[in-house]
């Protein structure tokens, strides 16, 4: 299973226990309604329990028809649309599901609760009374709110990235806080050029096809979308997920293979494909939340601008890829790759030398590069 689809799987549990925990509120609301000085007399054939079961049956209804719906449907079709379609789309999921619900319940309320079979004279009566009672639009009301919170969420979810939303409501960065990262640095390439044979908005649209086609490897591989800028995408990674099993530079390789999968595509379409170059670094960063009126985790430290320059220097030495010595040490499984020495370079702006090395895959390992220092024969 991907990771994307893990993802889409854990936000519809939690989505799941989110809705069973409001279903139980709005049981003990109710209870202490029925129960208070202001209730003319107690409810006929109320029980807690029994109302509280109900609930909790048909918000796991819900859960498995609605918010199936908004996880695995809404949000990944109505991804590229605007947000105004999304609420609208959500709307009209709300009102189908809500319909489905109440018929449902009414069946399991009138069946379990009130002991009637389907043969029963009054049953009819009884079902039709039920969807019909007022009570259904003020779970409508309540289910509806509960909905658009929750669709809130996803969106915003989805404009910070999986996970920072989350970061930033806990205010896990709100001190700022070091940490080890990688980073990738990868932009188009002859961006200007393209520009100005497709005009302004056509490049655009480029862009934007091609940040989403990117964006599969980039979660599949544990990466977090740290920054678009202009024609970039600043990829990051926890150290030990992106080291495990070379998930930082097997990130990179995946893009080349989903944009040569798409390469018909953006022929028809733009009549040039896409290709870029990147480079890839680690070290220290401090994280912390900046902002007022807008918030977000930011990463500052030298490790971003050495990963910058190595990526402006791609072109200079004919490469795709530049990974520093240092990224390559944490890998595990560094002989999946042709890894080729280029040197201790002197990057501009920099004081001290840095090793980099060009990375492409390719049937044969190279020997010339090695996590372990070699032990000189006696």
């Amino acid at each position: 299973m991907s990771r994307k689809r893990k993802i889409q799987f854990r936000q519809w549990l939690i989505l799941g226990i989110a809705w069973q925990f409001m279903a139980l509120w709005i049981c003990v609301y109710d209870h202490l309604a029925i129960n208070s000085g202001l209730a003319t007399s107690p409810a006929k054939d109320y029980a807690f329990v029994s109302n509280w079961l109900l609930y909790s049956s048909v918000t796991f209804i819900a859960t498995l028809i609605g918010g199936s719906a908004l996880v695995f449907y809404i949000n990944p079709k109505f991804a590229h649309r605007s947000y105004g379609r999304a609420i609208i789309a959500v709307v009209l999921c709300i009102v189908f599901t809500m319909s489905v619900i109440t018929v449902i319940s009414a069946y399991i309320y009138v069946t379990l609760i009130l002991k009637k079979s389907v043969s029963d004279a009054d049953f009819k009566h009884l079902f039709l009374g039920y969807i019909s009672d007022p009570l259904n639009l003020k779970d409508t009301l309540i289910w509806s709110t509960i909905t658009a919170a929750t669709q809130f969420i996803f969106m915003m979810n989805t404009k910070f990235g999986p996970g920072v939303f989350g970061k930033i409501i806990t205010g896990k960065y709100r001190l700022p806080k070091t940490e080890e990262r990688i980073f990738m640095f990868l932009d188009v390439n002859s961006s200007t050029t393209i520009a100005e044979n497709l005009g302004e908005v056509t490049y655009h649209r480029l862009l934007k096809d091609f940040f989403a086609h990117i964006t599969d490897p980039i979660v599949n591989n544990y990466g977090e979308i740290y920054q678009y800028v202009g024609d970039e995408v600043i990829i990051a990674w926890d150290v030990l997920k992106g080291a495990r099993n070379n998930q930082c530079i097997r990130c990179f390789f995946e893009i080349k293979k989903e944009i040569a999968k798409n390469s018909d595509y953006y022929y028809k379409t733009y009549g040039v494909v896409p290709t870029f170059k990147a480079g890839i670094h680690s070290g220290i960063v401090i994280a912390g939340e900046i902002g007022i009126f807008k918030r977000d985790i930011t990463y500052s430290g030298d490790v971003l601008n050495t990963t910058a320059r190595m990526r402006s220097m791609c072109k200079e030495l004919n490469v795709e890829l530049i990974a520093s010595s240092d990224l390559l040490q944490h890998l595990p499984y560094p002989h999946q790759f042709n890894i080729h020495k280029l040197g201790c370079i002197e990057l501009r702006g920099k004081k001290n030398k840095i090793a980099l090395n060009s990375l492409t895959m390719g049937p044969k390992p190279v020997a010339s590069f090695s996590t372990k220092p070699t032990k000189s024969a006696a």
